[in-house]
C-alpha cells in the first residue's frame, strides 16, 4: 500500500471530524484528490489558488538562492576584504558562500512555514473549514525580507502575531485588509528594533563579531541606504553591485536582475499587475526627481542631514533596499491591493512616491517601502471607492444627455405604452 492510499483511508477515516481539514490538506498537497470531474457543466481553469501560490514561489526560489550565496560572500568580504578582481565563479558561486548562507537562511525559511502552517492547520481544525493555502507565498517571503541572522524565537512570535493578529481574525486568506508578510516584519520591527536596523544585522556574523581569527573586533555590514543616511556620500560599491546583487541588506532584495525576471514572470503568467508595478516605479522615479530638483536649485544647504539622500540620483532609488522587491512581490497582493483598473495605477504610484518620502525624512529607518505597502493596504478600498463613484456619475451624466432613438414603430408604441 502506498503513501496516497495510506492517507486517503485516513482521510476517509476522519471524514466529518475535527481533523478532517489537516488530512485533507495533506492529501491534497501532496497528491491530485480522488475525486476529480470529468465531464459536465462545470467550469475548468488552471488558475485556482494553489497554482497561482506556486507560481509565485517559482519566482521567488531565484531571490532565495542567490540570497545564499550573497550571505556568505558578504560574511567572507566583510572579514577578508572584498576581491579586487572579483570573479563570479571563485569570489560569489561557492559551495563555501552557499553552505554559509543554507546553514543560515534554511532555519528562517523551516520557522516560517513551521510556526505558519502550524497556526494555519489550527484554525482550520477549530473552524472546520478546509486549510487554505494563502500562507504559502508569505511563509516564504518572510525570510527574504529580514536580516540574515534574525533569531528563530523572534521570527517565530512575530510568525504568530502576523497570521492570528494580520490575517485570521479578518476571516483568512482573501479576508484580511493588510499583507500578512509586512505584518510580521513591522512587528519585528517595532518589537526588536536593534535587531532590524543598523550596521551589524545584515552580513552573518556582524552581531556577534565574528571575525577569522576569533577575537571580539565587530563586522561592519552597513548597506547603501544606511551609509546614506549616515550622510556618507562615498559609497564602496559600484551601481553594477547594486543591479546584480552583490550588497548587503535582506536575504532576498539585493538582486534588482532576478526581481526583474521575477517581475516578468509573473506579469507574463497573469498573477501580478503590471499597473501596480509600472505606476510604482514611475512613483519613486518622481518623488526622487523632486528631491533632486531641490538639490540643483540650491534650495537645501549642504550640512542639511537630508542633504545626502536627496541628492542621490533618482533612478538608483530603485537599485538600493527592498524598494524593487516591495513594488514586484509585496503591492500586487490581490488581496490588499486596489482592485479597479484606474485604482491599480493611484495605488502603485503613491507607494513608490511615499517609499522614498520615507527613506529621505525618517533617517532612522531609511527603508520606507514597506511602511508605504502597508499605509496604502489600507486606503486601497478607500481609493477604489471614489473611482467606482467616480466612473458612476461619468455614466450618469452621459446618459442624462443621451438620445434615445427606437429602432421600429413597434418599439415607439411599446414605449408609448410604458410611459403612459
Amino acid at each position: 500500500m502506498g503513501m496516497k492510499e495510506k492517507l486517503h483511508q485516513l482521510k476517509q477515516k476522519y471524514e466529518g471530524k475535527k481533523m478532517a481539514p489537516a488530512f485533507n490538506a495533506l492529501h491534497t498537497f501532496l497528491y491530485t484528490p480522488n475525486e476529480t470531474t470529468h465531464s459536465g457543466a462545470h467550469v475548468r481553469g488552471a488558475d485556482d489558488l494553489k497554482r497561482t501560490m506556486n507560481t509565485v514561489i517559482l519566482a521567488l526560489v531565484p531571490c532565495l538562492i542567490f540570497g545564499m550565496f550573497n550571505a556568505g560572500y558578504q560574511q567572507y568580504s566583510a572579514i577578508n576584504g572584498f576581491p579586487e578582481n572579483f570573479s563570479l565563479f571563485d569570489d560569489f558561486l561557492t559551495w563555501s558562500n552557499f553552505l554559509v548562507g543554507l546553514t543560515t537562511i534554511l532555519p528562517l525559511v523551516i520557522v516560517s512555514y513551521g510556526i505558519g502552517l502550524g497556526i494555519e492547520f489550527l484554525f482550520a481544525v477549530i473552524k472546520g473549514h478546509e486549510v487554505e493555502e494563502g500562507y504559502l507565498v508569505t511563509g516564504m517571503l518572510v525570510p527574504l525580507i529580514i536580516p540574515v541572522d534574525t533569531p528563530l524565537w523572534m521570527l517565530a512570535i512575530a510568525v504568530a502575531f502576523g497570521v492570528i493578529i494580520g490575517k485570521e481574525v479578518f476571516g483568512g486568506t482573501g479576508m484580511n485588509i493588510l499583507n500578512p508578510a509586512l505584518t510580521i516584519r513591522a512587528f519585528l520591527f517595532f518589537a526588536y528594533p536593534t535587531w532590524m536596523s543598523g550596521d551589524k544585522v545584515w552580513v552573518h556574523g556582524a552581531k556577534a563579531g565574528l571575525t577569522q581569527a576569533g577575537s571580539t573586533d565587530a563586522i561592519s555590514g552597513e548597506t547603501v541606504l544606511g551609509a546614506l543616511a549616515q550622510g556618507s556620500s562615498h559609497l564602496s560599491f559600484s551601481v553594477s553591485d547594486m543591479f546584480y546583487g552583490f550588497i548587503p541588506g535582506s536575504v532576498g532584495e539585493t538582486s534588482k536582475i532576478l526581481i526583474l525576471l521575477g517581475a516578468l514572470f509573473l506579469i507574463f503568467s497573469k498573477i501580478a499587475s503590471w499597473r501596480i508595478i509600472v505606476s510604482g516605479v514611475l512613483g519613486s522615479l518622481a518623488m526622487g526627481l523632486i528631491f533632486n530638483g531641490i538639490v540643483d536649485a540650491g534650495w537645501l544647504p549642504t550640512y542639511s542631514k537630508f542633504y545626502t539622500l536627496m541628492s542621490f540620483p533618482y533612478w538608483q532609488h530603485l537599485l538600493v533596499g527592498g524598494l524593487a522587491f516591495g513594488i514586484v512581490f509585496m503591492a500586487t497582493d490581490p488581496v490588499t491591493g486596489s482592485q479597479t483598473n484606474r485604482g491599480k495605477w493611484i495605488y502603485g504610484f503613491l507607494i513608490g512616491f511615499m517609499s522614498v518620502m520615507i527613506r529621505v525624512f525618517n533617517p532612522g529607518y531609511p527603508e520606507g517601502v514597506f511602511l508605504a505597502i502597508l499605509l496604502m493596504n489600507v486606503f486601497a478600498p478607500t481609493i477604489d471607492h471614489y473611482v467606482v463613484r467616480g466612473n458612476i456619475k461619468k455614466r450618469l451624466r452621459r446618459l442624462k444627455t443621451a438620445t434615445i432613438y427606437p429602432q421600429a414603430s413597434d418599439e415607439v408604441d411599446s414605449l408609448k405604452t410604458e410611459t403612459a
